[in-house]
């Protein structure tokens, strides 16, 4: 964009003067924090321009850009006021809501620099980026997180200050004056923030970002999506995570409006209706529920699957503007009985939506798109800012991630591996120069460790990651994802594990979608306290998975027995990560028992 601050520290000063008047932010105050109905939930006096709780807009508040710049000013001025250096690092730890947006853009008018955790972080996960970081001051989301840091002050000699995070704005504050001479003297090549690599295997690594490698995503980005004022973004993904992070900057430097998650999953589909959302990033998940459930619904007609899938062909036709005269008549049917539903769900506004972090199924991409919804699949990491390649409206093609963005070079390695390079790719990990030999090479390529192709037409295509290979004892080199992901297009499945190193064939650990398995359990009467992992009707369902998958990927690569378990992976018991990836090593060694039972043993 033409004129955008060349670094984050005067973002939304420069924002603020602007889009002024124009609405910011949209979120429900927390109860906990706003017994009165008259104090945004950082406990501050309520602007004239906020909606009233109870009011037409249902108790959801607004921020106009120009308040969003004094709130982030207030922050800055208070950390500035704690004693906050240039170039040292502030944590955050809590859920995401506005007062994060506030506290984020106010590290860095203050030259500081951000360490985003998830407050879903276990112990020994926090304590180490907080020391890893060299931390001087850590704001909390509440009392319970601030008691967790307190407990950890012996382990971390440079914290200087615990705060939660509704108090900072009140603490004493240093001019304004300074805090602007502080954002102004900021680079480019200055660390906006260290983000932490939730890995599936060990410690997590800190990735440095500089503010002109954020800026560079914006360039490329920005050009591709379709935003500015009138537009809203409804945020559900954490604000400790990067592509969450973008989506904030994207959505605030257009003009757009940021629409914050309540915090409750029950409450997602009201809260769309509410807001009534132009843009929605999601992980692939939301969007195969929601065509799930429809198709469920459909086919609980007769004759309704076969009704729901021409419904889908024709609206796809129309999308491509290929609809035929003689199918005009059957598309305003399918426009009021199912089109017009979708759009609805998620609140009659929303037009496009992004998603990666995982394939999604092409059956959901036509389903949504009939109903008039594009989905775009990209493709990033955070060493690479988060964003490498993306489909975007005039470029799209199924099963890939998309083309490189602008000023972003990608090349296969010789052993398939996808590097890439451009402004955008970090500097290297913070502390760690060994891992940032390992990750960028002397011309400047990152080596991702995802494993890909380029088609004839520059399209990327994920094929799985380099070090989740798996070799059989046989020699048989087998990318796990294919197979997994083809088994999780399953209504009843929400996750497949392979099994298969230096083993005689692949075999896989299956988790229950648990939604649709109760909701199958009620219809076939199973009694509410039996365990469904273990009926043989379930068993079917699932071994009906696992051969329409098999038929899908090479003889090598197909699942030869799977177990069903009876939990789900979970952050707790260490099978996913804070971001929900999977510790495939902890998975093996938590169902050791349940493997060697599948080989025999």
């Amino acid at each position: 964009m033409d004129g955008r601050p060349s670094t984050l520290a005067e973002f939304t000063q420069w924002t603020g003067e602007r889009y002024g008047p124009e609405t910011a932010l949209r979120f429900r105050p927390r109860a906990d924090a706003d017994p009165g109905g008259n104090a945004d939930p950082g406990g501050n006096a309520d602007p004239g321009g906020d909606a009233a709780a109870g009011g037409p807009d249902g108790g959801w508040r607004t921020r106009t850009y120009a308040e969003l710049a004094a709130e982030v000013r207030a922050v800055g001025c208070a950390l500035l006021g704690l004693g906050v250096a240039a170039g040292e690092r502030v944590a955050v730890l809590a859920e995401t809501r506005p007062q994060w947006t506030y506290t984020h853009f106010g590290v860095m008018a203050a030259g500081a620099v951000l360490v985003p955790v998830y407050p879903t972080a276990g112990e020994e996960e926090l304590a180490w980026v907080l020391s890893d970081s060299e931390a001087v001051a850590v704001v909390c989301d509440d009392e319970a997180q601030r008691e967790r840091v307190e407990a950890l002050r012996g382990k971390l000699p440079a914290l200087r200050a615990v705060v939660l995070m509704d108090a900072l704005p009140s603490l004493r504050r240093a001019p304004e004056a300074d805090l602007l001479a502080r954002a102004a003297a900021v680079t480019p090549e200055a660390d906006a923030s260290i983000v932490y690599t939730s890995g599936t295997t060990g410690l997590p690594k800190g990735c440095r970002l500089t503010h002109g490698n954020l800026g560079a995503v914006q360039d490329a980005t920005l050009p591709l999506v379709q935003g500015g004022p009138g537009n809203s973004t409804y945020l559900y993904l954490p604000l400790a995570h990067l592509l969450a992070q973008l989506i904030q900057f994207t959505t605030l430097l257009e003009g757009g409006e940021l629409c914050y998650f309540g915090g409750r999953i029950e409450d997602v589909l009201a809260e769309l209706a509410a807001v009534r959302p132009t843009h929605l990033p999601s992980v692939p998940r939301l969007f195969e529920k929601l065509h799930t459930v429809v198709l469920s619904l459909a086919e609980a007609r007769e004759g309704g699957r076969e009704s729901f899938e021409e419904a889908v062909r024709i609206g796809v036709l129309a999308a491509e503007g290929r609809l035929p005269e003689s199918l005009r008549a059957a598309h305003e049917e399918a426009e009021k009985s199912l089109y017009s539903l979708v759009r609805g769900a998620f609140g009659g506004r929303l037009t496009w939506a992004l998603t990666g972090g995982a394939p999604i199924a092409p059956a959901t991409l036509d389903f949504l798109r009939a109903c008039g919804i594009a989905v775009f699949e990209g493709y990033g990491m955070t060493e690479s800012g988060g964003v490498v390649s993306l489909n975007h409206p005039g470029a799209v093609r199924y099963g890939t991630v998309g083309r490189p963005v602008a000023g972003c070079e990608v090349r296969i390695g010789a052993d398939g591996e996808v590097l890439a390079r451009g402004p955008m790719v970090f500097p290297g990990y913070h502390a760690n120069p060994a891992a940032t030999a390992q990750a960028l090479d002397p011309e400047g390529w990152l080596h991702t460790g995802d494993l890909g192709e380029l088609d004839g037409d520059g399209f990327l295509r994920i094929t799985g990651r380099k070090k989740e290979l798996v070799i059989t004892s046989a020699g048989k080199n087998i990318t796990p994802t294919e197979v997994e992901f083809a088994v999780q297009r399953s209504r009843y499945v929400s996750r497949a594990v392979m099994i298969g190193d230096r083993r005689p064939h692949p075999v896989a650990l299956i988790t229950l979608d648990a939604e649709e398995i109760t909701a199958w359990a009620a219809r076939e009467g199973l009694a509410p306290d039996a365990d469904p992992s273990t009926h043989p009707a379930v068993r079917a369902l699932v071994e009906a998975a696992v051969e329409q998958a098999n038929a899908t990927v090479s003889r090598p690569a197909r699942i030869r027995a799977f177990h069903i378990l009876p939990e789900e992976f979970s952050i707790a018991a260490g099978t996913l990560t804070p971001t929900l990836k999977l510790r495939r090593a902890a998975v093996a060694q938590r169902y050791a028992r349940e493997i060697e039972g599948l080989y025999g043993g």
